[in-house]
């Protein structure tokens, strides 16, 4: 028997309740992890709200955490019992004490990665990797645009483009957060709460635009995004946290200047074990070099993660918060 967060119908916070299960014996290719830590991500609110539908009720919540493999199942060769591991991605249900898992999409964590801070890390460090990376490849002397850039996934992709030698532009909403982005290197920050975002990117691109726009925002952001763009620039929609992107004329993509527009997932780029294991690789070593540092800035027990959600669409959290076990 086992601890964990489940919902009977999707909806609000209130909807989360600790309750106890059944945890199964891990069966072909299969691992049981005795979890010690949990990363808490937007998506799970997504998940928890409806706006991404569930495939079947009740269900636990969260895609992301770190433990120890207590056993495995026949054919596993991935890892083995004792083993220090990590995911980021489904099968979704990580706010749990206990869960059998793929074993094929664990990672082996080094020493020097501790549960809390790999559980932290996985699904925004990967997520940053792919955006950086893959969507589009930042390169040295490139002027990018991060929305949310006192977020999770902004502070790490902050430090990471600095890294590549990119100038960052961020956007913030609050004096706090523009304060967190400038302190994680941040070269320009824009509160949009005071300042037309549009006319400061233009301000600071003397006019020419960015290359690549990076929005988790959605609905309150994206419009006026294309409009920061160059011509032929790409437009990276990776979240909705101000609500869904209505539909629009792709039209607008060629009046704006040929741009492109991509709607990534973590899921299309570790999709293969080999791309999953390159990626937590690339994110390690950035990490371990100090290039990126990770701090996590909240925690809560994992039966209060209601109130961590509720903390989270306040937007009262920064960077990383880690549910514990």
């Amino acid at each position: 028997m086992s601890k964990a967060i489940l919902i009977h119908q999707q909806g609000g916070p209130e909807q989360m309740q600790w309750q106890t299960v059944d945890v199964p014996s891990p069966g072909p290719g299969e691992a049981l992890i005795g979890q010690t830590a949990v990363g808490l991500n937007f998506i799970d609110v997504y998940q928890r709200s409806g706006v991404y539908p569930l495939p079947k009720l009740p269900s636990s919540l969260g895609s992301e955490a770190a433990g120890v493999v207590e056993a495995i199942g026949p054919g596993v060769t991935e890892v083995k019992v004792g083993d220090r591991v990590a995911y980021a991605g489904g099968p979704i249900g990580s706010y749990a004490e206990r869960r059998v898992f793929p074993a094929a999409r664990l990672v082996v964590l080094p020493e020097a990665i501790s549960d809390r801070l790999a559980a932290s890390m996985m699904l925004q460090g990967m997520t940053t990797r792919y955006l950086l990376r893959s969507s589009y490849q930042v390169k040295a002397g490139d002027t990018i645009l991060f929305h949310a850039i006192a977020g999770g996934v902004g502070l790490i992709a902050c430090q990471w483009a600095k890294h590549l030698g990119a100038t960052v532009i961020g956007t913030v909403g609050n004096p706090a957060k523009a304060e967190l982005a400038r302190a994680h290197g941040a070269d320009h920050v824009i509160d949009y709460s005071k300042e037309d975002f549009v006319a400061r990117v233009r301000e600071i691109t003397g006019g020419k635009g960015v290359p690549v726009v990076y929005d988790s925002v959605g609905k309150d952001t994206f419009e006026r995004s294309l409009d920061c763009l160059q011509p032929r620039g790409l437009m990276v929609s990776f979240g909705q946290s101000s609500g869904v992107v209505p539909p629009f004329n792709i039209g607008v993509l060629s009046t704006k200047g040929s741009l492109y527009l991509t709607r990534p997932t973590l899921a299309n780029y570790t999709a293969t074990r080999a791309e999953l294991l390159a990626s937590a690789a690339e994110l390690f070593d950035v990490v371990q070099s100090g290039a990126v540092k990770m701090v996590v800035n909240q925690t809560y027990p994992l039966a209060e993660a209601a109130q961590a959600h509720r903390d989270l669409e306040a937007r009262k959290t920064t960077g990383s918060t880690v549910l514990v076990v």
